[in-house]
Formats: C-alpha cells, structure tokens, sequence
C-alpha cells in the first residue's frame, strides 16, 4: 500500500500558515467583539481618515463587495460612520468614531506581539527574506492575472 503524500507546495503551505496566523489573530481578539478582516479595515481607516472605500479595497487587498459588507459591520458596531463627500455628494468617506479609535488604540498591540513572534521564530533576517519573498511573489502573481485577463 502507497503511503499517503501530504500536499506541500508553496500555495498550500501559504494557505495553512494564513489559517493559522489569522486563527491566532482572531483567538486573541476575541474579547473585543471584531474579528481580524473588520479590524484590519477599522485600522487603515483610522490611519487615513477619510478614505473612499476604493482606496480601503486597495489598501486591504479585498474586494468592493467584501469592504461593503465589512464597513456596514462596523457601522451597526459604531466603529465608523460614512459622510458625504464635500465636493461630489455621490461619494462616501469613512471616518472612525472615537469608540473605533480607541479599539485600534487597546488592539494594535495585539497584532505587533502576533508580528513580533513570526521575528522570534524566523529571526530578523529571515524575517526580512520571507516579506521580500512574498512581496515579490505577490507581484509577480498579479502581473500574471492582469496579463489572463487581458486575454
């Protein structure tokens, strides 16, 4: 009989660890009522007040629909609220309540301890080889889709 081979190519491996990271993330923010995708958006948005949601979608690496969804959970919770653009009333900007901002405040330290411990595991620089890794490969992925659907 065959031993099962377990799958370990970069993309499922990148996978699990994203799982995971995230699983840890959203265990330690439990006690806050949010959940690691609205936090990442509540937290680009306190640091750029005012942003279109386009600009979050690009920001976050999510799309319309997702941040549509995302803002409007933040919205019920009075984490943010959407003002009409002063010059096209058309567009909406997303500010941070005070009740946002202090979440942000209370929780960032949280994300950098989860950041802090990949440095521990990986060492400064492999640390430093990793996010040039991904960054490159997360380039190259997108040059590669925009080319297919230029197609």
């Amino acid at each position: 009989m065959k031993e099962k081979r377990q799958l370990l190519s970069a993309g499922f491996l990148l996978g699990v660890t994203h799982r995971r990271a995230v699983a840890l993330l959203q265990h330690r923010l439990r006690d806050y009522d949010i959940t690691p995708e609205q936090w990442s958006v509540l937290y680009h948005v306190t640091n750029e007040e005012g942003m279109i949601q386009k600009s979050i979608a690009e920001q976050t690496f999510k799309d319309k629909p997702t941040v549509t969804r995302i803002l409007h959970q933040l919205e019920q919770k009075g984490y943010i609220v959407r003002k009409a653009d002063q010059i096209d009333r058309r567009s909406l900007r997303i500010y941070s309540t005070e009740r946002g901002r202090s979440l942000i405040t209370e929780t960032e330290s949280i994300e950098e301890s989860i950041s802090q411990e990949v440095i521990n595991c990986l060492g400064e620089q492999g640390h430093e080889q990793l996010v040039q890794s991904l960054n490159l490969l997360n380039s190259y992925l997108s040059k590669v889709k925009l080319a297919e659907e230029e197609e």
